[in-house]
């Protein structure tokens, strides 16, 4: 075994502590992820779509008080 000296107990403390927070950050983070894919699917289920996935073009917002020019 590696010889660590009297600091031993704290450097694997350490190393416990900081495994068991990524695992807990890397759970977190998948649970999230199937969390927000089940309410995508349940809002498309209701008819409701995600504005990126649209194939219609809508037309540009026209803004107040400029009117467009005709062409001759």
């Amino acid at each position: 075994m590696l010889d660590l000296g009297p600091h031993a107990a704290f450097i694997f403390a350490a190393y416990g502590v900081t495994l068991v927070a990524v695992a807990a950050l890397a759970l977190f983070i998948v649970e999230d992820d199937r969390k927000q894919r089940r309410l995508i699917a349940e809002l498309e289920r209701k008819g409701i779509r995600r504005r990126s996935a649209g194939t219609q073009a809508r037309p540009p917002a026209s803004k107040a008080g400029k009117t467009r020019r005709r062409r001759p």
